[in-house]
């Protein structure tokens, strides 16, 4: 993967150039304001949960409209014929949207440092946010080769939301009491992201909870990216027209 870091560094370019940085950094102001009209002081349970909304949707998105941008201006139709493998393409997109990801995070945990008072393991809340971000950001492009414009993207990460993310905030929040539908959430790659976060934060989460969201994390990752490798020219050749 020779061309990784100048894909990645381009990539990071390309965020700033269509405004999506700027996009990133004004949601992080919503989840600061969220933090700042609390009347709790101590921010460390409420934490996970904007993290959560956050690293999940924007990963999502911010594959979709990058790639939509790419297709208005004919890049997706110049990488059949260029040198950069597929691998390379995804990783870089991927990467990038994980290091969006990152710098959202210090934003909110400085600010709830300084202003507020929270309480979480940094560096194991930093590898849950990369594990996170890294599959949702393939879920993005799964949502993208299945819509055929930006309306029909939203479309479907309002369905995952509501289907996968609203639940599991639900239960977290204690407005879901039934063990019977806790159990089943543990099916949901949203359940496991929440309990990685809720670990990190000192939440009194179970061992065996954390390996089961990490192997489930991982090796769902390793399937839906086999899936988004193996579909990616077939969404090459159809954005080109050829």
């Amino acid at each position: 993967m020779t061309n990784f870091k100048p894909l990645l560094i381009g990539e990071i370019q390309r965020m700033k150039k269509y405004n999506i940085l700027g996009a990133s950094l004004v949601v992080s102001l919503l989840w600061i304001g969220v933090m700042y009209f609390t009347k709790i002081d101590d921010v460390t349970s409420l934490f996970p949960l904007l993290v959560y909304f956050e690293a999940i949707s924007m990963s999502m998105l911010m594959i979709g409209v990058t790639m939509f941008f790419e297709k208005q201006e004919g890049v997706i139709k110049t990488l059949l014929v260029s040198p950069i493998s597929k691998t390379e393409y995804i990783m870089a997109k991927t990467f990038s949207n994980i290091v969006s990801n990152l710098i959202t995070f210090f934003l909110l945990y400085g600010y709830a440092r300084i202003f507020k008072e929270v309480d979480i393991n940094i560096l194991w809340f930093t590898l849950s946010i990369i594990l996170i971000a890294f599959f949702h950001s393939l879920i993005g492009f799964i949502l993208t080769y299945y819509s055929k414009d930006f309306t029909n993207l939203l479309i479907g990460m309002m369905k995952y939301i509501f289907v996968l993310m609203i639940p599991v905030s639900l239960q977290d929040l204690g407005f879901i009491k039934s063990e019977v539908f806790n159990k089943v959430l543990y099916i949901l790659p949203t359940k496991a992201s929440m309990i990685l976060l809720e670990g990190s934060s000192g939440g009194g989460v179970e061992k065996w909870k954390i390996y089961f969201s990490i192997a489930y994390l991982v090796l769902a990752s390793i399937l839906i990216y086999i899936v988004v490798s193996k579909k990616f020219d077939e969404f090459a050749i159809k954005e080109s027209g050829v």
